[in-house]
């Protein structure tokens, strides 16, 4: 055994049953000021609009998401935290932003569409005025009939997708039953179904297919694609873009678009009437800074043997470009610096450290904090883990929207169960109940759980997050719901506290085993 891993796993608290575990009474006096703080006080909001609609859009390794990194250190420390710092994760790549944006349709008649460049692809290198061609093409030997047709042309896929009415509301929030139904115990926590091996070769068929199409619209001279994922009632999802790599292959100016434009135009196309649109885009990459970064700063902790160890909270601060990222994830980082703040402003004096943590790159896949658990704390590929392993008692992360916050996943780490059921009793009142030991995914507390340590995500109303704001052109500051902010700061600055003064740290799941390499 590697001695480092010997000394971590003597150090480390592992799983053990959930009865073992002392559920320390609650400071009432202590959670109620929090309460007062951050429901009667709250600057949540405030800076939810700096990040929105002050620094903008925040994509990765853009202006916008540097700014806001600037931005998020800057008013940390303004508020006492210590030791903040931008501190690179790794090498992200080139950024992108856009710089101009235009989309219309001129033929048969003028009217002005939506749509925003793709990430990562070219401009237009000025204004295109040209006819659209729809390409039809389930397998590569269906794109022959299209050579020598596609020069000086803008190609788009034929829209086969009715787009329905719909008779329910975009927003919801979790009924009684179904939180009920969420706590109870389930067999597995594995979380998602594996995909089939049906279902992968699809994908990846359906992958290849597009790769070969966009080589050949390039090859052919197309001038720009239209792309567009899903959405409906002018909202449009946008997708993971072009590559970001140094030494990306060239591709086409692309505009991902309205789903009842790209719908009209393939109409008219499929009934053999001409369609003519006008389109610039001005994009921009930036290649002087490759790397990636991550927002840190720490509430020190004030007890002399327990001050080491560390008490994380986090979210992403990065965000798509179609709109400026408030429920994804201004929300969640609004909510974690309103957590820090309330703690400030009361003067408590945690045991522990407190470090909060905003992650970029999460967006292309949970990069901010998956090097910065690599750098700091283990690699999960090998499980040969750091000394500060050892150290972390937990980490809370917010990454779901701006909806309430309504419980906790627990990870499958029962052991946790009991003590998170008793920090949420201050909340009952409020809709917080739920605590299940159902896993939930897609967001970098996985950075964490990967490594065995106690890592976990809020239970949140979805609200129109799946509907109407994640990754959208719709994913504006109005869509936050101030109230369900304002609780889910107190939620958070609670929970964190708890970790922070009582005895142990929190319970940990064994160890993952390391994957044997294929």
């Amino acid at each position: 055994m590697n001695k480092t891993l010997q000394l971590v796993l003597g150090a480390a608290f592992l799983a053990m049953p959930a009865f073992a575990q002392q559920v320390e009474p609650l400071d009432a006096a202590v959670v109620e000021k929090i309460r007062q703080e951050g429901l009667n006080k709250s600057q949540v909001m405030d800076i939810a609009f700096y990040l929105t609609d002050v620094n903008g859009p925040r994509l990765s390794g853009s202006t916008g998401l540097a700014k806001a990194n600037q931005w998020t250190k800057d008013k940390l420390t303004s508020w006492g935290l210590k030791n903040a710092v931008i501190e690179p994760w790794g090498t992200f790549g080139k950024g992108w932003e856009v710089e101009k944006s235009y989309l219309a349709l001129t033929k048969p008649y003028y009217q002005p569409m939506i749509g925003s460049p793709k990430a990562w692809t070219p401009g237009t290198n000025g204004p295109v005025k040209a006819q659209v061609m729809l390409v039809k093409a389930s397998k590569e030997e269906d794109l022959a009939q299209y050579a020598g047709k596609l020069q000086g042309k803008v190609v788009m896929m034929e829209v086969t997708t009715p787009i329905k009415t719909t008779f329910t509301a975009d927003a919801s929030r979790y009924t009684d039953e179904q939180l009920q139904k969420m706590a109870e115990p389930v067999q597995s926590t594995a979380g998602r179904t594996p995909m089939t091996d049906e279902q992968r070769a699809t994908m990846l068929a359906r992958r290849a297919l597009m790769t070969k199409m966009s080589e050949m619209f390039l090859k052919e001279g197309a001038v720009a694609m239209f792309s567009g994922r899903s959405g409906s009632h002018g909202t449009f999802f946008t997708s993971n873009g072009a590559s970001y790599a140094m030494d990306a292959k060239p591709v086409l100016p692309e505009f991902e678009m309205a789903q009842e434009d790209l719908a009209r135009m393939s109409r008219l196309l499929a009934a053999g009437i001409p369609v003519e649109v006008e389109l610039e885009s001005k994009t921009r990459f930036l290649t002087e800074d490759q790397q990636g970064y991550n927002v840190i700063a720490e509430i020190p902790g004030t007890d002399k043997k327990l001050k080491s160890e560390i008490v994380m909270l986090g979210g992403h601060i990065d965000s798509w470009h179609a709109a400026t990222g408030a429920t994804d994830n201004a929300a969640g980082v609004a909510v974690m610096m309103e957590a820090v703040r309330i703690i400030k402003a009361l003067n408590l004096q945690p045991k522990r450290t407190i470090r909060i943590a905003l992650w970029g790159g999460e967006e292309q896949g949970l990069h901010g904090s998956r090097g910065y658990a690599k750098k700091h704390l283990g690699d999960p590929a090998t499980m040969k883990l750091l000394p500060e392993h050892a150290k972390i008692a937990a980490y809370f992360n917010l990454d779901n929207g701006s909806g309430k916050i309504r419980g906790i996943y627990t990870q499958g780490n029962e052991a946790v169960a009991p003590l998170f059921k008793e920090w949420l009793k201050p909340f009952n009142d409020l809709g917080a109940t739920t605590v299940t030991n159902r896993n939930t995914g897609g967001t970098d507390h996985l950075s964490f759980d990967g490594l065995g340590l106690p890592g976990f995500q809020f239970i949140q109303d979805g609200l129109e997050y799946n509907t109407r704001t994640h990754h959208t052109n719709m994913d504006t500051y109005d869509r936050l719901q101030a109230d369900d902010l304002k609780l889910a700061s107190v939620i958070v600055a609670s929970f964190v506290y708890q970790s922070a003064i009582r005895k142990d740290k929190l319970p940990r799941k064994a160890l993952p085993q390391v994957k044997p390499q294929s």
